[in-house]
């Protein structure tokens, strides 16, 4: 069973980045499990005081949720040209811990809008992780849609298989990447 964990970048109770990952949990193959993370307004602020054995239990738990990972899926809207606060800090608290390093990572986005985040979060993955590949990568105009109208955009068979295709060739990513281990 692949392990994928997915990470939005939003707390809105009615995220579109949210339900991305959630329609891409549901469109997942039998043979890949999607854990979906919103929690991330329970990460306390990040600070260097409170790692080591300080380390509050929110953040053990989610490294835990990373390592346990066989890949991750980010899926994080643009708050004022950048990446937000709640999703920096979660990539802050991993900085210096063993989980994230070498993890397989891949990108999506839940609209044809936020370059500078897009820029801007690329280079943090890129910086975190040797196996966050850029050019896996999946957007989708979801943009002003309620939670029923994307849950029906995903109901449309071509949309369902664009997600499948993006979780195969995530999938490939990993297993190349387990197999050089190997």
């Amino acid at each position: 069973m692949m392990r994928i964990l997915a990470i939005s970048g939003s707390v809105r109770k009615n995220s579109t980045n949210t339900a991305l990952l959630r329609a891409l949990k549901a469109n997942a193959p039998v043979h890949i499990h999607v854990e979906i993370l919103e929690n991330l307004r329970e990460l306390p602020i990040f600070s260097q005081d409170f790692e080591g054995q300080k380390t509050p239990q929110a953040v053990i738990d989610f490294a835990k949720k990373v390592d346990a990972a066989d890949g991750i899926v980010f899926s994080c809207p643009e708050y004022v040209h950048a990446i937000p606060g709640g999703l920096k800090n979660a990539i802050d608290w991993l900085v210096s811990r063993p989980e994230i390093i070498g993890k397989p990572i891949a990108l999506m986005h839940a609209s044809y809008g936020g370059d500078d985040l897009l820029y801007s979060l690329r280079k943090v993955l890129d910086t975190v992780s040797e196996n966050f590949n850029a050019k896996i990568f999946t957007q989708f105009n979801l943009r002003s849609m309620s939670l029923q109208d994307i849950q029906d955009f995903f109901d449309d068979p071509k949309n369902a298989e664009n997600l499948r295709d993006y979780l195969t060739e995530f999938e490939t990513h990993i297993l190349d990447i387990q197999e050089q281990l190997a």
